[in-house]
């Protein structure tokens, strides 16, 4: 009996210890895990924290780029709201500096943001010629004196021909429309000091009529300068940019 007894002591207690130790490892390979689990949380925690600084200073960075972008188009809407009113300004200064003229062949008048100063051959030259006439000199005149008031507007000359044929020499519609308009040019540049960077002179000839060339009349409006006033784009947008 004794023996049993012990037995059954030595036993009891054996299994007991081998249950709690059996709950031990399963709450260590719990915890491990949940170690495992936390670890891979703060990893996740520490990236997204890092992601987010990321965005945040990326949106921060946009919202200044944004903030310099509106700077800057205010400041181009103002500028060309400036050109705008000079514009106006200049189109009523020109219809008064070439009111002499205006029934000679010289017309002022805006479109699509322009002003332009349309000046027939009649005034300006004499038929196949690019030398100016004195007449055509005293509208310059005019005209260099009001350009000066606004320099921040780019000068366009536009020499036009109708559709008959020229030639004399080497010259031809195209040439003489050219030279004709490279002679406003120089008289605006030399005689009245108007900037030469401002001036730019094209010619298109036959090219780019306003009137019917089969009638006398039409050929006569085809024959013409167009004095082109606009924007200095260029300028502008440097402008802008250095400020």
């Amino acid at each position: 009996m004794l023996l049993a007894t012990v037995l059954l002591y030595s036993c009891g207690p054996s299994k007991k210890l081998q249950s709690a130790n059996d709950q031990i490892a399963a709450l260590n390979a719990t915890n491990s895990k949940l170690t495992t689990q936390n670890n891979d949380l703060q990893k996740q925690v520490a990236d997204l924290t890092t992601s987010n600084k990321s965005v945040n200073d990326e949106f921060s960075r946009y919202k200044a780029d944004c903030e310099v972008t509106k700077r800057k188009f205010e400041a181009v809407k103002a500028a060309i709201m400036d050109i705008n009113n000079s514009l106006d300004e200049m189109e009523k200064k020109l219809q008064d500096a070439m009111a002499d003229f205006k029934g000679k062949g010289v017309e002022v008048y805006e479109k699509d943001g322009f002003v332009y100063v349309n000046m027939e051959d009649n005034l300006v030259y004499k038929s196949g010629s690019s030398t100016l006439s004195e007449d055509g000199k005293k509208a310059l005149a005019s005209l260099g004196a009001a350009l000066n008031e606004y320099p921040k507007l780019k000068v366009y000359v536009v020499g036009n021909t109708d559709d008959k044929k020229f030639k004399k020499g080497n010259s031809d519609n195209l040439s003489l429309s050219t030279e004709r308009a490279n002679g406003v040019v120089r008289v605006l540049r030399d005689d009245y000091q108007v900037d030469p960077t401002r001036l730019v002179a094209a010619g298109k000839g036959k090219y780019a009529p306003v009137a019917d060339n089969s009638t006398e009349e039409g050929r006569a409006k085809n024959r013409r300068t167009e004095i082109i006033l606009n924007p200095d784009l260029l300028k502008l947008w440097e402008s802008v940019q250095k400020n």
